[in-house]
């Protein structure tokens, strides 16, 4: 498979050496000032920008009939114009808020929790999020999957970002401290004991390997896909 990195920070260094041991050929590496169109000489394209620039490069892609994951997270709110728009262009996407295996995993295990600890009010829940310095958006995506997980089983409404307790709101607490590759936590704290469900990365590799998997599993595909359907989990 070929495959054209779109984004070659850390992460796209990781996916390459990743892809490049599972037998892909990466046949571009596309940089801040690199020109964009060399991505057509791609079977499928990996994303890992910045939330100002994947909108406009799933849509490039999806002009250009590529199949395209996107790791990027921090453009949630545009999903359902970009939905729209590869649906319209007949493209494939996957995207998701963390292509950890781990963390997809993860992501059923808190909903499960949630679902199991809807009933016993006197429980407080909340979150904390803990990433390096040089994550843009806050809380992370993963975070807010993870809320929404909360979200849909319990009488909380929203999220916050912060430490205080609102009515009918999930506190997260998002950290930035050096070096750190993600930590994700979920809280239930009442007067008799605790509760606490925990996921800690311990490098990059986690987070490639699953973009890697999604690019491979999409080529032959077309939609718009999360890693729930990679990994057979919905």
């Amino acid at each position: 498979m070929k495959i054209a990195l779109l984004g070659y920070g850390k992460m796209g260094h990781t996916i390459e050496r990743l892809a490049l041991e599972r037998g892909h050929d990466v046949v571009t590496r596309i940089g801040r000032n690199d020109s964009i169109n060399d991505i057509q000489k791609a079977d499928v394209v990996i994303e890992f920008t910045s939330p100002d620039s994947a909108v406009s490069n799933i849509k490039l892609c999806a002009d250009m009939g590529l199949p395209i994951v996107c790791g990027t997270t921090g453009w949630s709110e545009e999903l359902q114009e970009v939905t729209d728009y590869v649906n319209a262009k007949k493209g494939t996407l996957v995207h998701a808020s963390n292509f950890s295996l781990g963390v997809n995993i993860f992501f059923e295990l808190n909903r499960k929790l949630a679902a199991m600890m809807a009933p016993h009010d006197d429980y407080r829940i909340s979150m904390e999020e803990i990433h390096h310095t040089q994550k843009k958006d806050a809380p992370s995506g993963t975070a807010v999957t993870l809320a929404q997980g909360i979200i849909e089983s319990t009488s909380l409404k929203e999220w916050h970002l912060g430490t205080d307790d609102e009515s009918d709101s999930l506190p997260i607490d998002a950290q930035r401290i050096d070096d750190v590759k993600g930590t994700h936590s979920v809280y239930y704290s009442s007067a008799i004991d605790d509760i606490e469900i925990k996921h800690t990365a311990h490098s990059r590799d986690g987070f490639a390997i699953g973009a890697v998997i999604a690019a491979e599993w999409i080529t032959k595909r077309k939609g718009i896909f999360t890693m729930k359907d990679v990994l057979n989990l919905s």
